[in-house]
């Protein structure tokens, strides 16, 4: 399941991710209707539900804020507002690199996306990997 972060509804970008993805994509309000979500209660939410990943563009609320859960993975876009309209085909690119490729390879990380790389964490520790990437 993808889980979308609530920023990207207030864009009116649609859900063009479930038009290529194969399983559930859904916005991160939908994981608890009527409930105010804030950003520090969004993993919490994710841990619910296993082999979630969740996209947001919101690097500075979750890069090295939140420790890495092996239920779930979490996607940072670092997109300016004017190249939002790419995030799903960014992600389907992202989703396509053999360490990210599968639901197993992605659990347990959190991956910050720039232009030129994909950094990435694994557990509390905070310690950072990378990988190559043209966005």
């Amino acid at each position: 399941m993808i889980v979308r972060d609530e920023n990207l509804l207030v864009l009116r970008l649609g859900n063009p991710i479930a038009a290529w993805y194969p399983g559930r994509v859904c916005s991160v309000v939908d994981l608890d209707p009527g409930a105010l979500i804030k950003d520090e209660t969004i993993p919490t939410y994710l841990r619910r539900s296993k082999g979630v990943t969740f996209v947001t563009t919101n690097v500075p609320d979750f890069w090295r804020r939140t420790h890495a859960d092996a239920r779930y993975c979490i996607v940072c876009f670092a997109l300016p507002n004017e190249r939002l309209r790419e995030l799903s085909a960014l992600l389907r690119r992202l989703l396509r690199i053999s360490e990210l490729k599968t639901k197993a390879a992605r659990m347990g990380k959190v991956i910050r996306v720039t232009q030129r790389q994909i950094h990435y964490y694994t557990g509390s520790d905070f310690q950072i990997h990378s990988l190559e990437w043209r966005g």
